[in-house]
C-alpha cells in the first residue's frame, strides 16, 4: 500500500479540520458537524432574513454556547430551532474534541 501524500500546508489542513475528513472515524463526525453548520445557516437566513454572513455567525455562536447576544431569533420556529442546536452544540463540539484529540495526541505511539 501506498503511503499518502502529507499536505502541502499543513496548518490550514489542521486548522480547517481537514485531518479530521481524511480520518475514517472522524470523516462522520466531521460530515455531521458540518452539515449541522450548514443546514442551520440556511435556516437562519430563510426564517429570520440574516445576511449569509450573520447566519453563519449566529449557528457557530450558539453551537459553541457562546451566545454574545448580539444577534437573536424574533420568530417561535427559530426559538426553538436555537434551543435544539445549543443542545446538540454541546455534543458535537464534544464529539469533534474527542477525534481532535484522538488524532493530534503528542504522546500517541506511531508504530
Amino acid at each position: 500500500m501506498g503511503q499518502s501524500k502529507s499536505p502541502k500546508f499543513p496548518l490550514l489542513y489542521r486548522f480547517l479540520l481537514l485531518d479530521l475528513y481524511h480520518d475514517p472515524m472522524a470523516r462522520t463526525i466531521f460530515i455531521y458537524a458540518a452539515a449541522h453548520v450548514m443546514i442551520g445557516t440556511f435556516l437562519y437566513h430563510w426564517l429570520e432574513g440574516w445576511n449569509w454572513l450573520d447566519s453563519l455567525y449566529f449557528v457557530i455562536i450558539t453551537l459553541a454556547t457562546i451566545g454574545y447576544g448580539d444577534l437573536s431569533p424574533t420568530r417561535p420556529i427559530t426559538k426553538l430551532i436555537t434551543i435544539f442546536y445549543a443542545i446538540n452544540g454541546i455534543a458535537i463540539l464534544l464529539m469533534l474534541y474527542d477525534q481532535v484529540r484522538r488524532l493530534r495526541d503528542p504522546l500517541k505511539h506511531h508504530p
